[in-house]
């Protein structure tokens, strides 16, 4: 669904979930926004018991000029109603009749879902999506430099203070918006009411010490989700301790932080473990979080959550590439199959010496252009640093323009300038050699390797993925995708 299908109704109404947060009335405002631009006039309403009282709500309302009503009853049924942040059906939103349901939302699915629906469950918060949306339009926010304030604010809170941001959407947008910084400074220290201080203290004091892991697990009364990462911060500069998991239950969802300063964690994969199955979870290496839908527990949310920690730790063989050789007489060898691949040359872009800042769906890598670096485009759109000498001499170079669409196009940044480009108008087609060769075998159990080239990072290998080993390097050991490890290779 776009925004310019939604152009045909009249009686348009939008509703942000009850007792809504930033980002539920940032994504309405935005919405509301797109009508005004297009000649409409739509109401942006809540509904439920309570009015809005958090304090940095109400500085968000009155400061960034947010358009919404608090309406308890709906007089008339509106042709078109907009759910934001939220689900129609879902129980933390009032039911309100209409003549035609949309859907604009970032959470799992977990309600029948109308045909007018755009649901994007791996970014940060709905303001992501709806400020897509309207550059999707040809509508910049940064026209109305309130309702731009109020879309970075609501992904702010809805990450935990941008902790948990991993799809580069959201990246897009932080880097683009033009924000009042001292309205967000305003609502960023008005967080934190006296009972919210009360539960945090209640909290810490309540902890629960799971040595042999060095894992602290802490629940928390509902509050603000920002409060749960106050309270994992704080707790993981306590001494013996590595990872720490904060949560609350509400009737509508448990939300969960974690954080980790032990490289052996990485605390966006450990956050998407939790939640698997039952909601989602993401953010960064140190610091992540995610929700769980209490309509999809099969038990109390902290005994789930204690299992899936519990299962997390036992899960998995570590391997550190550096000091480790595997036994290759157990593993197969294959041949490198020829490949179509992209490259560019990073000259091509940027001048020699540009420091610049490569986006992509797996993260953002930081470098300084030279006449030897390139960059390869794999199967997926995944992106990787290569050297000249190694590209010659595994690939054969083509003129031909690679031509390739993904889910998210991969652009360069000149960090000095903020000049952007996308990569894929400068990338060339190569033909893999197929003159090295690997041993490999299938994972039985799932591993996370060190590979000697980063040894302050891991890569996951689950079961049914690969390990590989290059024959010419002992020590070059990586983990290949189950599903993609025959476009690679082939039986020697």
């Amino acid at each position: 669904m776009e925004l310019k299908d939604l152009l045909e109704y009249e009686n348009i109404v939008i509703q942000c979930h009850d007792n809504p947060d930033a980002d539920a009335l940032a994504s309405g405002y935005a919405i509301k926004w797109f009508f005004e631009k297009n000649g409409k006039d739509a109401r942006f309403i809540y509904r439920g018991r309570n009015k809005i009282s958090k304090s940095n709500l109400l500085i968000m309302l009155e400061e960034l000029e947010v358009p919404v009503e608090y309406v308890p009853e709906l007089e008339e049924e509106p042709d078109l109603l907009i759910t934001v942040d939220c689900q129609y059906g879902q129980k933390n939103v009032t039911e309100t009749k209409a003549k035609k349901v949309a859907i604009i939302d970032h959470h799992q699915v977990t309600v029948a879902l109308p045909a007018m629906s755009n649901i994007r469950s791996n970014v940060g918060s709905c303001a992501t999506v709806c400020w897509s949306m309207l550059k999707e339009e040809g509508l910049n926010p940064n026209e109305k430099k309130v309702l731009a304030t109020a879309l970075f604010y609501g992904l702010f809170t809805d990450t935990n203070r941008l902790s948990e941001v991993s799809h580069p959407l959201d990246r897009d947008m932080m880097d683009e918006l033009i924000v009042n910084k001292s309205i967000i400074t305003a609502m960023v220290n008005s967080n934190l009411s006296l009972n919210e201080l009360q539960i945090t203290g209640k909290a810490i004091l309540n902890y629960e010490y799971h040595e042999t892991d060095k894992c602290l697990i802490i629940e928390a009364e509902p509050c603000d989700p920002c409060i749960l990462g106050v309270i994992s911060d704080f707790a993981l500069e306590t001494e013996n301790v590595d990872v720490c998991l904060a949560f609350y239950v509400s009737p509508y969802e448990v939300k969960f932080s974690v954080r980790s300063c032990t490289k052996e964690v990485h605390a966006n994969e450990l956050a998407a473990f939790l939640a698997d199955g039952f909601g989602g979870g993401g953010g960064h290496i140190l610091k992540a979080g995610g929700a769980l839908r209490p309509e999809l527990l099969t038990k109390p949310a902290k005994e789930l959550l204690e299992e899936r920690l519990s299962l997390y730790y036992e899960k998995y063989l570590i391997i550190y590439a550096k000091n480790t050789t595997l036994d290759i007489t157990k593993m197969k060898r294959y041949d490198k199959l020829t490949q179509s691949l992209g490259t560019v040359r990073l000259t091509d872009v940027f001048p020699v010496g540009t420091p610049i800042n490569i986006r992509t769906l797996e993260g953002d890598v930081d470098t300084i252009v030279d006449e030897d670096s390139f960059i390869m485009i794999g199967v997926e759109g995944e992106i990787y640093p290569i050297k000249a000498e190694k590209l010659i001499r595994s690939y054969q170079l083509t003129n031909f323009v690679y031509n390739r669409t993904f889910e998210y196009e991969p652009r360069i940044k000149n960090t000095e300038t903020g000049e952007i480009k996308k990569i894929l108008q400068y990338a060339k087609t190569v033909l893999s050699t197929g003159n090295s060769f690997i041993y490999a075998k299938q994972l039985e159990q799932p591993v996370k390797v060190f590979t000697a080239w980063t040894e302050d990072k891991y890569y996951l290998g689950q079961v049914g993925d690969y390990i590989v080993v290059r024959a010419d390097d002992e020590h070059d050991i990586y983990i290949v995708n189950g599903r993609l490890f025959d476009k690679f290779y082939k039986p020697a």
